[in-house]
């Protein structure tokens, strides 16, 4: 086969259930997919299903028919964490065998003493773990009277700084962000992320924008992107891709702002690309539904994916592979507003490939990402992590 290109879509939070040291992470009994469609009553998601979504996942709806239309499994994450950049990591071909540093009673004296010398910060609020949006509902109108811009972290590896954009402007939010990546956040306290989090509101009432920024860590080792990019292969990046990887083996990189921008980007890069990888991260499943602890929120956004997916594979060539996955669950009907431990979803369409087979259970993340190399014929394939199901499934 010539190989043309191959999109690989994250619905970013969407987990298929508990992986077997899901206790180790305070997570057992976590599905994100099927305890929003228990919550929702049913989830019908005819197009996914088509694929062999429901093979994987009970929705309590229809089932996938007998013989699908896809390639159909999931995959565990072998990487120590639950984490966007571990996942993503990990999907590229990177297995973390340490994981990155958490701070269930917040950042230590001499952490936030570094940050206020680096940044010029004349202060902080909070320090703590805590959901977004509640923490500047608690602490917005201290912030705006102080200008102290509120630190926060969560069950993941984050430094998170949350900022009113009339207070803070946004370049000087971005700034103090890039700073404490580079200079705070360091040695031990080596984060997986800073995040830059702006809101807007007056009088208690506050909202998040789309203002978002990431700043992650640089991958510590090749990734498939790597390897594409090396070979003159065109690598884009769409939604916060381009910042787990720290815009690393990306020849184009395109931020959105929603699910619905992100998934039309996709559209249009599909129409023009003919040869070259697409990634792309839909964050809406994860940052407004999982934590917010919003199972119908994450069913409406479910059903506008599924909606979506006769666009995008209409727009696949014969040659070309869709891959549909997660990063890590992030279950909105448990106790955390926190990401969740668990197997992620492992969806496959090629039109000139095979149907209806059975991927099983892959044992990382990684097989996707070694796939991908595996499809362009690569050099330096061996330096990825997992093992390629290419021959699977076309």
């Amino acid at each position: 086969m010539k190989p043309g290109k191959v999109v690989v879509i994250i619905l970013d939070g969407i987990g298929v259930g508990e992986l077997p040291d899901a206790a180790a992470y305070g997570d057992v009994g976590t599905n994100t997919l099927v305890n929003t469609a228990r919550a929702v009553g049913n989830l019908v998601l005819p197009e996914l299903s088509r694929l062999g979504l429901t093979h994987i996942a009970d929705l309590g709806g229809p089932t996938s028919p007998d013989r699908t239309e896809g390639c159909y499994g999931k995959m565990a994450e072998s990487s120590a964490g639950k984490d966007s950049t571990t996942g993503h990591w990990e999907l590229a071909g990177i297995i973390t065998e340490r994981g990155f540093p958490l701070y269930p009673g917040g950042f230590p004296t001499e952490v936030l003493e570094r940050f206020l010398s680096v940044t010029g910060c004349a202060g902080y609020l909070g320090n703590k773990p805590a959901s977004g949006t509640e923490i500047i509902k608690e602490l917005g109108d201290e912030h705006v009277r102080t200008g102290f811009p509120i630190v926060y972290t969560s069950g993941d590896s984050v430094f998170q700084i949350a900022t009113h954009e009339d207070v803070i402007p946004l370049e000087r939010l971005y700034a103090i962000c890039q700073m404490t990546r580079e200079e705070v956040t360091v040695g031990e306290h080596r984060v997986g992320r800073v995040i830059a989090r702006p809101f807007v509101g007056s009088g208690g009432n506050y909202t998040r924008t789309a203002h978002r920024k990431d700043f992650a860590l640089e991958p510590p080792a090749t990734t498939v992107l790597d390897l594409l990019q090396y070979e003159g292969i065109e690598t884009i990046g769409i939604g916060k891709i381009d910042d787990l990887f720290c815009g690393r083996g990306l020849s184009g990189k395109l931020h959105t702002k929603s699910n619905a921008e992100g998934i039309q980007t996709t559209l249009d890069v599909m129409k023009r690309l003919n040869h070259g990888l697409v990634m792309t991260n839909l964050v809406d499943f994860d940052m407004l539904y999982g934590h917010r602890q919003d199972p119908r929120g994450m069913a409406h956004a479910l059903k506008e994916f599924d909606r979506a997916l006769p666009d995008l594979i209409g727009a696949l060539n014969d040659q070309d592979i869709l891959m549909i996955t997660s990063d890590h669950g992030n279950d909105p009907t448990d106790r955390s507003t926190d990401h969740s431990r668990e197997y992620v979803p492992l969806l496959s369409f090629c039109r000139s490939g095979k149907r209806n087979v059975s991927l099983g259970v892959r044992p990382t993340f990684s097989d996707a990402g070694k796939t991908v190399a595996d499809y362009f014929d690569v050099k330096g394939i061996g330096s990825l992590s997992g093992n390629s199901f290419l021959g699977l499934i076309v």
